[in-house]
């Protein structure tokens, strides 16, 4: 619980000035943007730094406070310096919220998390916690052991996680997912934080394991529709990027954050995002990996309606895909196949309300997807009848929604649940025409809803 003898930061209040704390809070997420970080600020959290509740802010929020005041450091700031308090009894009595104190969504938040986890136990007993199928619901939210030395095997695991995240994911979707996900992501996290890797490559590991299980867990919560938690876990993966000098996590972490900011009206800000990966991702050697970040920045051009950027954008990428694998293409990025790519265009051309074009492309990815990966196989027939729908093609749109349908029993995805009650709606003016009218009646049989 927080330390009563917590000791206000009047530096900091004097820099706010006579903007309110919630004016100054958006001043930090603005200045954050600049500098291509993202922290959830809002004035709850200039409270906690104002009242001295938080001593040391954690490092993507120290890189926001050094940009907003040049020249200046964290003791400047009224800060404690990150050395004091790094044991676990300062982080016990300052950083730490109460036990039955709901998660929130910042940052800030998730890296208080970790270190609350770092409490008994040994890296073996938390290493054989990492395990997803037979986590029980105990398990997921329960304390997490806190390791004594990191070797091969705990890294192993924690690389391990990832995969069966992701093979598990393509199969299934986020809904299921996402709350076994977080348990193995707060033990890695455990691991990175007791800085006592054997050796320097296991820590290089460890860091990059660490910040792909926070995508990986973030791109769950962005499946299954809890944004800000996506967004939490993004902005940690990028911090852990940031102090391990990992480009690559970098450029995985700024592209799926600008796929979530498209995706939650902020097409400006997806446009950063993809312009910072492709800047991290540059001297990697992985053409894939330009196209897919030069994909992400067409679909935020198109949220902004700007049509030439996003053509000139899907022409990078369909170049950069043109020149084939690379040694260097990312592990993560197995699922980016020409499929994606047509999918991915059929989206932009959607948002630019080019719906039989993109009919076109969403059929094309259909037609080029492997039928093993049932989620993307269900995400790309629900943009096809989204499509087909508004381009007033509702026969066709009604017999692709029925396939989404047949595969939706085999896939919990809020996000696709979504598209398809979009397509519904807009499918409703034609439900004269017997081919929609029998595809509303069983989608309202399936989802519980009445026509």
């Amino acid at each position: 619980m927080v330390s009563t003898g917590a000791v206000p930061n009047l530096a900091f209040r004097r820099l706010r000035g006579q903007r309110s704390a919630g004016e100054f809070a958006a001043a930090v997420r603005r200045a954050a943007r600049e500098i291509g970080e993202q922290v959830a600020c809002d004035a709850r959290y200039i409270g906690r730094v104002e009242s001295g509740e938080i001593r040391c802010p954690n490092y993507a929020y120290e890189r926001v406070f050094l940009h907003m005041f040049p020249g200046t450091t964290l003791v400047d700031l009224g800060f404690s310096s990150r050395e004091t308090v790094r044991g676990r009894g300062a982080r016990a009595t300052v950083d730490t919220p109460p036990p039955t104190a709901p998660h929130r969504d910042t940052d800030e938040e998730s890296d208080v998390l970790r270190r609350v986890f770092m409490t008994s136990g040994t890296a073996t007993m938390a290493t054989a916690t990492l395990g997803l199928g037979g986590t029980s619901a105990a398990a997921a939210t329960g304390p997490v052991p806190a390791p004594r030395r990191v070797g091969e095997a705990e890294v192993s695991a924690v690389e391990k996680a990832v995969r069966q995240i992701r093979l598990l994911d393509d199969r299934q979707g986020g809904d299921n997912l996402y709350r076994k996900a977080s348990h193995p992501l707060r033990i890695a996290y455990a691991l990175l934080d007791s800085g006592v890797a054997a050796k320097r490559s296991t820590a290089g590991r460890l860091h990059a394991g660490a910040g792909e299980l926070a995508i990986s867990v973030g791109w769950l919560a962005h499946d299954s529709g809890r944004f800000e938690d996506a967004r939490s876990h993004y902005a940690e993966a990028l911090a852990t990027a940031r102090v391990a000098g990992d480009a690559a996590l970098e450029a995985h972490a700024f592209c799926n954050a600008s796929f979530l900011a498209r995706d939650t009206g902020r097409p400006r800000e997806s446009v950063r995002a993809a312009e910072a990966g492709q800047r991290a991702a540059q001297p990697l050697g992985s053409p894939r990996l330009l196209a897919l970040l030069a994909l992400r920045e067409a679909g935020g051009r198109a949220g902004l309606g700007d049509r030439t950027g996003c053509e000139r954008a899907i022409g990078r990428a369909h170049t950069a895909f043109g020149r084939g694998r690379s040694d260097a293409d990312p592990e993560w990025m197995s699922f980016f196949r020409e499929a994606e790519l047509e999918f991915l265009e059929a989206q932009c051309w959607s948002v630019l309300g080019e719906w039989s074009r993109a009919a076109h492309h969403a059929r094309r990815a259909v037609r080029l997807q492997d039928p093993h990966f049932t989620r993307n196989l269900a995400l790309y027939r629900a943009e096809l009848t989204w499509d087909l729908a508004r381009a007033g093609r509702a026969v066709e749109a009604a017999a692709e929604g029925h396939r989404v349908l047949d595969l939706l029993g085999r896939v919990r995805s809020t996000r696709i649940r979504a598209m398809l009650a979009e397509s519904v709606t807009a499918l409703r003016p034609q439900r004269g025409t017997p081919e929609v009218r029998e595809f509303l009646e069983r989608y309202a049989d399936v989802s519980g809803t009445r026509e």
